[in-house]
């Protein structure tokens, strides 16, 4: 029987993020996937016609391009420039097998149209989402963002940012409900109303990094990776494969042994695999989990921007789930032949919430509509599976299924509560001061 400090099921982007970090340090792991490819849930197809035959929808139109010229994220997910996600990248060294370009925009949603997202003094300044004296108010509330120190309480301007709500927040600096709403949902990223009535300390932090992101490129705060987001878990794969960790690919896992309520083996195609710690996605361990929600998406194909975003060939449009009278937030995302993920003048935007209701098509229509004219449609309800335990008892570490939300932010919180469970040690790194990620500001 061959042993391992930690077995890892599944090349999902957490998994292959762990698996590396673990890998450098100085952990024996091995990676044992069912699939032949890498990304599990969050991998990107290729070629075209596969995305057809995984959604069961005849025909691939010849308007379309050469197959081989695509690669369509099943879970598209962009980068704040500034976030947690790059500093990792950056941090272990990932950027080598990495490009990036900078997402040309960020919208929201009001009243049927979409509108350029504030994120600078300077857009407030422009911005058709506010008016005059919102204008004002609002860039006294970026200026407190920007400038908050956690560790100097002169940046706190009066305003406890641990007992403060971010509701009293905003009442504090007058700002309208409009100019709450594009705040709250396309700067701070909250993907419900509950932040509101919670201390306003991370609404305060997410705004930073939001303008501090945006100051970095200018046109947007989001990276997305050419190729897609497939290229991710490959290269922290990469990574732990030159510090010792094996990969099993296609390979099948029949049974997780246990011993006095730990795990002790792993047993993959009758082999036995002895191991200390395991780590996994929910779909391997079923029993393990529990389904906290669904989450609707559907991958668009289009031969032209969406429109009202200057023609963009790339951008993130948030619809504030008080636009369409909803619980939760619907999110699009939008890219294209300029990051070599589809044909020459071809785009693939991709839509999604969760389900609130019993039509969850029906749910996300008004995004659907700012589409059109759409080529083809691919849709998909998934179940958002939880972990049932932390895993400190059984050493068996679960990740949550990815979000509704089309950015890395609740993903890099479970990356990371994950690394403090599994290693007891919070993980952190400084900043980096050479070049954070290989971006290209080209079109």
């Amino acid at each position: 029987m061959q042993e391992y400090d930690i077995i890892v099921l599944g090349t999902g982007l957490k998994e292959c993020v762990l698996s590396a970090l673990l890998s450098q340090n100085g952990k024996k792991v091995l990676h044992i996937d069912k699939n032949p490819y890498y990304g599990g849930e969050s991998a990107s197809i290729s070629p075209l016609e596969q995305l057809y035959k995984k959604f069961k929808v005849p025909g691939c139109a010849k308007s379309l391009g050469r197959g081989k010229e695509w690669n369509i994220d099943l879970i598209p997910k962009f980068f704040l420039a500034n976030g947690e996600l790059v500093r990792i990248l950056v941090h272990t060294e990932v950027t080598r097998y990495l490009d990036f370009k900078v997402v040309e925009g960020s919208y929201v949603y009001k009243a049927g149209k979409v509108h350029k997202v504030p994120g600078t003094e300077e857009e407030a300044q422009t911005s058709d989402l506010m008016g005059m004296f919102d204008k004002r108010r609002f860039r006294k509330l970026l200026h407190l963002a920007q400038n908050f120190d956690i560790r100097n309480p002169r940046t706190y301007h009066n305003v406890d940012p641990n007992k403060t709500t971010a509701r009293d927040l905003f009442c504090r600096f007058d700002l309208g409900q409009d100019v709450q709403e594009f705040t709250g949902h396309a700067i701070a990223l909250h993907s419900n109303e509950s932040y509101l009535d919670q201390p306003c300390l991370e609404t305060i932090r997410r705004i930073r990094l939001y303008s501090e992101s945006l100051t970095r490129h200018n046109t947007s705060p989001y990276l997305y990776p050419v190729y897609g987001l497939g290229e991710l878990p490959q290269g922290f794969a990469r990574l732990s494969a030159e510090y010792g960790g094996t990969f099993l690919m296609n390979r099948a896992v029949e049974e997780v042994l246990m011993d006095n309520g730990k795990v002790k083996a792993v047993k993959s195609e009758g082999k036995l695999f002895q191991c200390q710690q395991l780590i996994c996605d929910p779909s391997y361990v079923p029993n393990r989990v529990r389904k906290a929600g669904h989450v609707i998406r559907v991958i668009c194909l289009l031969n032209h921007p969406v429109k009202n975003t200057h023609e963009a060939n790339s951008c993130q449009i948030i619809i504030p789930q008080t636009q369409l009278h909803r619980k939760s937030d619907v999110y699009i995302s939008v890219v294209s032949y300029t990051h070599s993920v589809a044909s020459d003048g071809l785009y693939i935007a991709t839509v999604s919430t969760t389900v609130e209701t019993n039509n969850p098509e029906k749910e996300i229509q008004p995004a659907l509509e700012l589409l059109e004219p759409i080529i083809q449609k691919f849709a998909s309800v998934s179940d958002l599976l939880v972990p049932n335990e932390d895993g400190k008892n059984s050493q068996i570490f679960v990740s949550r299924s990815y979000d509704e939300t089309n950015h890395f932010v609740s993903e890099v919180e479970d990356i990371k509560e994950m690394y403090l469970r599994i290693t007891g040690a919070e993980l952190c790194f400084r900043r980096s001061q050479r070049h954070q990620s290989h971006t290209s500001d080209d079109d």
